[in-house]
């Protein structure tokens, strides 16, 4: 299976690959990029080509996918964003994403894009028809680019996450296919 691009209008999203280990480490070695994530800053670039692998893979095994999120004038790499778990029994997938804190406005073109392809059946992963992210309390602007792509707030899971030697709450989001405004 060919690992599929996606365009928007400033953006170009493809795939990972072990050329983007150096941009990745300085995404995730930003405190402010990692500040609600289950991880410390990154501080090798062996962490992030470890991740990319770990990334790709999830495609191979047509579990999951993460796209590079590259501007489109330049063909540097800004951040991920993708499906961390896809389950084709249930019609569902959780999202997530990351894009360096200079670039934190490109969250949600990129996040469009990629539900676009996902409800419109693009991906050959089978039919989806619902899509959940989770934010950790405090995490508002993931919040806000949820509720911008239509997500809906369905709750509070207490002490749902553990890392950084605490529990987290985690804010549930949901978006249904027929939701979705293209």
């Amino acid at each position: 299976m060919n690992f599929p691009e996606l365009e928007t209008a400033r953006l170009i999203l493809t795939s990972l690959s072990a050329s983007d280990s150096e941009a990745l480490l300085n995404i995730y070695s930003d405190a402010e990029v990692v500040k609600f994530y289950d991880i410390e800053t990154y501080k090798s670039e062996a962490q992030s080509a470890k991740l990319i692998d770990f990334f790709n893979a999830r495609f191979t095994e047509n579990i999951g996918i993460r796209w590079a999120i590259r501007l489109k004038t330049t063909g540097k790499l800004i951040g991920t964003c993708g499906f961390n778990t896809w389950n084709q029994k249930m019609k569902n997938a959780s999202i997530g994403y990351e894009i360096a804190s200079e670039y934190w406005g490109f969250a949600s073109e990129a996040l469009h894009e990629v539900i676009n392809a996902a409800f419109s059946n693009q991906l050959l992963f089978g039919e989806l028809y619902r899509i959940q992210g989770d934010t950790m309390i405090g995490n508002l602007a993931s919040e806000s680019v949820l509720k911008k792509l239509g997500f809906k707030e369905e709750g509070i899971r207490r002490a749902s996450g553990y890392w950084k030697n605490e529990f987290h709450d985690l804010r549930c989001y949901g978006l249904l296919k027929p939701e979705f405004k293209q």
